[in-house]
C-alpha cells in the first residue's frame, strides 16, 4: 500500500514546542494532513513515555495507534531526537540524530542507558555528552531492528554535515559503525537534488520529515512508501530502497539556513559572494553564518545532481495555510486563514491531497478560485523564491502578480 510517513516529530515536553503537542492532537492533525504514520518523538522523556503507554495500543507490527479511535487512524512509530555534544578531532561536535525502535522494550533499554549519561527529564530532545558513534552502538544493542538516521544533516549548528560543528562525511561521524546508517534526513533547507551532487551520499536513503514542534506543522515534509504498513517494512524500504517512493519537500529556499548571511544586519549572501568577501559580513565586519547551499557546494564532487537508482520522486510543496494566507492578504495564523483551511479540507480532502492530487476544478468549486490558481502554479513549479538565511525563514510566493502581499 502507498502511504506517507513523517518520522521526526516532537511532543510538548521538548523545548520551544506547542502546548497542544499531545498524542491525540498529533493523531488528529496527521489525518488532516493525509499522513498514515508519524513518529511519537521524545520517547526517552519519562512523562511522555507514560503517556505513550497510557494512550497508545498495538496496531500493525512495530506500530501503535491511539486508544481513542476518535483521534483518527494514524499509526505511531516510537522515535526520539537525541542531541550529542562532544569533542573529537580537536573540535566540538554537535550532532542531532533521530532514533527509531520497534517496541517499548527497546525504548526502555535506550532510555535506561542514556539516563546514566544525562537528565532525560529536562527536555524531550535530550542533550548528552556522548559520541555519535557510541549513541549508535547503544541503539543497535537495544533491540533487533532499532536504527537511527542523522537529523537535518546540513543544518550549520547541529548536524552531521553542518558547517559549524559537523563532519565532512557520515563515515567520519559514526566511524566503524557507519555501515549501520542507511538513511539521512536532508532537513528543510536542502532537498534531494542538492544532496545528489555529493556522491558519498548515494548509498543513503534521503529522508524528509517535518521536525514538527506543533501539530499543525506535521507533514510539511514527509516520506512516501509503497509497502506493507509496519515498522520492519518501513525500515526495510529505507535500508534497501525497495518500497521507498520518494519525498514531500519544503522548497529548500524556504528553510531558514538555505543561504549564507547575517540576520542581525539583514544581509543575505549567495555562496560565491561569501567566498569573495572572505566570510565577513559587509555591514558589520562579523562572521556570517555559512548556510546549507554553501556547505553542499563545499562537499560536492558533481557539478549537477545525479539521482541514484533508488532516489524516488521529489515533490516540493508550500503549506496550504501559507497559500491561503497569500490569497487572503494576511498572515498564515490569521483566523480567516484557519476558517478557510477547515472549510477547504471539509470540502476537498486532506491537505497533501489538496496540494498534490485533487482536481483543480474541485478547489474552484469549493469556492476558492485564487487558491486553485495558486495550487496549479505550485504543481507546475511556478514559484517566486526568497531564500532564508541565518535562522530567518525564506518565503515562497505563488501569486506575486496578484497584487496581494
Amino acid at each position: 500500500m502507498e502511504f506517507l510517513a513523517d518520522l521526526h516529530v516532537h511532543s510538548r515536553h521538548s523545548r520551544a514546542t506547542a502546548h497542544d503537542c499531545d498524542l491525540g492532537r498529533l493523531a488528529h492533525w496527521a489525518g488532516r494532513k493525509g499522513l498514515s504514520v508519524i513518529g511519537t518523538g521524545d520517547f526517552t522523556h519519562p512523562a511522555w513515555q507514560e503517556e505513550i503507554e497510557r494512550d497508545l495500543v498495538d496496531a500493525e507490527p512495530g506500530l501503535l495507534r491511539h486508544r481513542d479511535e476518535r483521534a483518527g487512524p494514524a499509526r505511531f512509530m516510537l522515535t526520539v531526537e537525541i542531541s550529542t555534544i562532544y569533542g573529537l578531532g580537536g573540535r566540538t561536535r554537535k550532532v542531532h540524530h533521530v532514533v527509531c525502535v520497534p517496541d517499548m522494550e527497546s525504548a526502555r533499554r535506550i532510555s535506561a542507558r542514556l539516563g546514566r549519561i544525562g537528565n532525560l527529564a529536562s527536555d524531550g530532545r535530550p542533550i548528552l555528552g556522548l559520541d555519535s558513534r557510541d549513541l549508535l552502538e547503544i541503539v543497535l544493542e537495544a533491540g533487533q531492528g532499532s536504527f537511527l538516521f542523522p537529523a537535518h544533516a546540513w543544518t550549520p549548528w547541529f548536524a552531521v554535515l553542518g558547517s559549524k560543528s559537523g563532519f565532512d562525511s557520515v563515515e567520519e561521524c559514526y566511524r566503524d559503525l557507519s555501515p549501520h546508517v542507511f538513511a539521512i534526513e536532508t532537513g528543510l533547507s536542502s532537498d534531494p537534488p542538492m544532496n545528489w551532487r555529493v556522491s558519498s551520499l548515494d548509498r543513503f536513503r534521503l529522508v524528509s520529515s517535518s521536525d514538527a514542534h506543533s501539530p499543525r506543522n506535521l507533514g510539511r515534509e514527509a516520506c512516501l512508501f509503497d509497502t506493507d504498513l509496519g515498522f520492519h517494512s518501513i525500515r526495510r524500504a529505507l535500508e534497501t530502497g525497495a518500497g521507498y517512493s520518494g519525498t514531500i519537500e519544503f522548497f529548500p529556499e524556504e528553510g531558514k539556513y538555505h543561504l549564507d548571511g547575517h540576520r542581525a544586519c539583514g544581509v543575505r549572501l549567495e555562496p560565491a559572494e561569501t567566498r569573495r568577501m572572505g566570510g565577513v559580513c559587509p555591514a558589520c565586519g562579523g562572521r556570517v553564518t555559512v548556510g546549507v547551499m554553501h556547505r553542499v557546494e563545499d562537499l560536492a564532487d558533481r557539478p549537477e545532481p545525479v539521482p541514484p537508482p533508488t532516489a524516488g520522486k521529489v515533490t516540493s510543496l508550500v503549506p496550504l495555510a501559507e497559500i491561503l494566507a497569500e490569497c487572503l492578504g494576511v498572515g498564515p495564523l490569521a483566523k480567516k486563514v484557519g476558517r478557510a483551511y477547515e472549510d477547504l479540507l471539509a470540502r476537498v480532502g486532506p491537505e497533501i491531497h489538496v496540494l498534490t492530487k485533487a482536481p483543480i476544478e474541485d478547489i474552484e468549486k469549493a469556492g476558492y478560485p485564487l487558491a486553485a490558481e495558486a495550487v496549479a502554479r505550485l504543481r507546475r513549479g511556478e514559484v517566486a523564491r526568497e531564500a532564508g538565511y541565518d535562522g530567518a525563514y525564506g518565503r515562497i510566493r505563488l501569486l506575486p502578480d496578484a497584487g496581494i502581499r
